[in-house]
């Protein structure tokens, strides 16, 4: 397993981290039903232990809270070995304060989160969507006294545009709040948006991105192709997220299949290892409906793409700019510049 540490902290966490969605028995989002139990969750946390992985990431929002109590069940006496991440802002309950980011929230469902997990500390807090309605000031005030009273080590914050994210440091900042070390955003060789605005942000301020769907909901593991456009049982038959360019995906995914057979190895392997060499991120979140399918992620750790594969992969996905993206590099004078280069 290969390690590093989340953003500019000094917290350790390996590059694979293990994602507890598919924990729990029912519906987790409209369209899609959970069928991991108490036993298969063991089995995957033990195995997921073995390999190497520290960081564990779930929500409350996750099957109505069974990923949560699951993931602490699981973990039971190591939990002094994992790192736990868990996130806050869907709707937890039936009353109409029982989601957002409003300080009652926040604090009412970290309050819920350890009790689930049966910890007495969250070591990664993330706020898990935008709250349209609360201001930003309630919700790092929330955040900062959370970690003030030693219920949380770290916070993050997840699927921000960056203007609000950097509204947020800036309140943090000023306030020495507690302030944001992680970014759990969604990357993928078909989702690449995050390197127009994002990117730029965590760099210049010290923040580790955590990605997750790195499969784009599995149509990067080769499953699906112009000649198997449906595959049976795939998560996303049912559910279309995150949306993704198909024709674009069948090219990519055709590419992935001509470098494994290069290496040895699955498509899976080689679209999470071409997240794994870029340097701003810091874990990429890998998730599992059965063990076949974890055995084959964690195989990305070991997987060295080639400067030339990771350049075909590259160039074959690579995001068009946008505005004013595209007018930065006319702020480099060309006389000054070749000055300075001399």
């Amino acid at each position: 397993m290969q390690y590093t540490t989340l953003g500019h902290t000094g917290l350790v966490v390996s590059r694979l981290a293990f994602g507890a969605m598919t924990f729990g028995e029912g519906q987790l989002v409209p369209g899609i039903i959970n069928k991991i139990d108490q036993n298969i969750a063991d089995q995957m946390v033990n195995r997921a232990l073995d390999a190497g992985i520290n960081l564990f990431d779930t929500a409350d929002a996750y099957t109505g809270g069974q990923s949560e109590i699951m993931l602490g069940k699981a973990l039971g006496s190591r939990r002094h070995k994992a790192v736990i991440a868990t996130k806050v802002g869907f709707r937890t309950g039936e009353a109409i304060t029982d989601t957002g980011l409003s300080y009652r929230h926040i604090i009412s469902s970290a309050e819920a989160s350890l009790q689930r997990l049966g910890t007495d500390y969250i070591d990664l807090y993330q706020i898990h969507i935008p709250d349209p309605l609360t201001p930003p000031e309630e919700t790092v005030r929330a955040l900062d006294d959370l970690v003030r009273r030693g219920m949380v080590r770290y916070i993050g914050f997840s699927n921000l545009l960056a203007w609000k994210a950097a509204r947020m440091l800036g309140i943090q900042e000023r306030h020495n709040y507690a302030r944001f070390v992680g970014a759990q955003m969604y990357y993928s060789l078909l989702g690449r948006d995050i390197e127009h605005e994002i990117v730029p942000f965590v760099e210049e301020t010290g923040i580790g991105i955590l990605v997750w769907s790195p499969l784009a909901s599995g149509f990067l593991s080769g499953k699906y192709s112009r000649e198997t456009p449906v595959p049976e049982d795939a998560r996303r038959n049912k559910f279309q997220f995150p949306p993704i360019d198909v024709d674009k995906g069948y090219e990519v995914v055709a590419l992935l299949k001509e470098i494994g057979y290069n290496h040895g190895a699955s498509s899976a392997q080689v679209a999470i290892a071409w997240i794994l060499t870029k340097p701003f991120i810091s874990s990429v979140i890998i998730g599992a409906n059965k063990m076949v399918q974890l055995e084959d992620n964690l195989g990305a750790a070991n997987l060295k793409l080639s400067p030339h594969e990771i350049e075909q992969l590259d160039s074959l996905t690579a995001p068009q700019p946008l505005y004013p993206g595209w007018m930065q590099a006319m702020g480099w004078d060309a006389k000054v510049k070749a000055a300075l280069d001399s």
